[in-house]
């Protein structure tokens, strides 16, 4: 990143909030868009893109992410070169917190200034650099993926035949939290639709959290982590096991998508001989390739063994929906 964009976001950094990433109420949930336009800050949070041009003429592609953390506070996160998995160098990324001022979304301190209007985000630094970044949203290549013939479909939004005693649906047609399905799989290909809901206040385990279990065994943890370092327990983590290659995770109420490929682990008379693998695309980026298991993750619904085991979507208090749920059996 530019030494110029670079020294007006660390010194914008003075007007941090104190926010604790692991803490806070839980405040407000919204479990759809429609509903969280009510709260002013939603149509801020989210994802901008653009250029910033030093002093000197120089450009360069920036990617920002604004994290709504409730009653006019946010946060903000700016990456080198672009977005994550959308030109990200994985080498600087910079973070500050900032408030409305006179309604305004405002970062300001001696070394420059930067201010969100109308869904575009203005930077001036003090020595003449200059950026501006559109409010954009992005969308996952595999969203609406269809099934492939001879996939087992466990959810179209019809019905929860596919899912046990206790599946609940939307009144839209969306798949609630907490169920398991009737099947069990051994190695196989899964793909699924899932959107976080908007909780402002909430903080790190509170905010937007279930898991996808495969074979109810290992999950691929589902999380409000949006703009956050991708740690193993965040969205994309295999819990416990492995962080993500990048955090891939978009905005609160932004439908997102796992491609799984899984890999059963192997027994010979009862002894394991080959752990279980598997290979995760997080809105059509890899965040896990051919990563090994060693063992079943924290909170699984089955221990490890030779038999096949259910899909299973986590109730962790938060309503995550699901849609257009597919397995294709290796």
């Amino acid at each position: 990143m530019s030494r110029c964009i670079g020294i007006l976001l660390i010194g914008l950094a003075g007007l941090l909030f104190a926010v604790n990433p692991a803490f806070g109420k839980k405040g407000p949930t919204y479990d759809n868009p429609k509903a969280a336009g009510k709260d002013a800050d939603f149509a801020v949070q989210g994802e901008y893109a653009g250029i910033y041009v030093n002093p000197d003429g120089e450009k360069e592609k920036v990617g920002v992410q604004v994290i709504a953390l409730g009653k006019g506070k946010f946060r903000l996160v700016a990456y080198s070169g672009g977005l994550p998995g959308a030109g990200w160098d994985k080498t600087d990324k910079l973070q500050l917190e900032g408030g409305r001022v006179d309604g305004v979304p405002t970062f300001k301190n001696n070394d420059g200034e930067a201010v969100i209007k109308n869904g575009v985000m203005y930077a001036k630094a003090s020595d003449g650099g200059s950026g501006k970044f559109k409010r954009i949203m992005r969308k996952s290549p595999t969203l609406g993926a269809k099934p492939p013939k001879g996939a087992k479909v466990l959810f179209n939004g019809k019905d929860v035949k596919a899912w046990r005693k206790g599946a609940k649906m939307t009144k839209d047609g969306l798949l609630m939290q907490g169920v398991m399905s009737v099947d069990t799989f051994q190695s196989h290909r899964l793909h699924i639709e899932f959107r976080t809901p908007y909780q402002p206040e909430a903080r790190g385990q509170g905010r937007g959290n279930s898991g996808l279990y495969l074979q109810g065994r290992y999950e691929v943890q589902m999380l409000d982590s949006f703009g956050l370092e991708g740690k193993n327990n965040e969205c994309g983590g295999i819990y416990s096991v492995a962080k993500p290659k990048v955090n891939m995770c978009l905005p609160p109420l932004t439908w997102q998508t796992y491609d799984v490929e899984f890999t059963a682990a192997k027994f010979e008379n009862g002894k394991k001989v080959a752990n279980a693998k598997i290979t995760v695309r997080h809105n059509g980026v890899i965040i896990h390739k051919d990563q090994e298991l060693p063992r079943s993750t924290a909170a699984s619904r089955l221990k490890e063994g030779a038999g096949g085991g259910p899909v299973y979507l986590q109730n962790h208090g938060n309503p995550v929906r699901y849609r257009n749920i597919w397995v294709v059996e290796k």
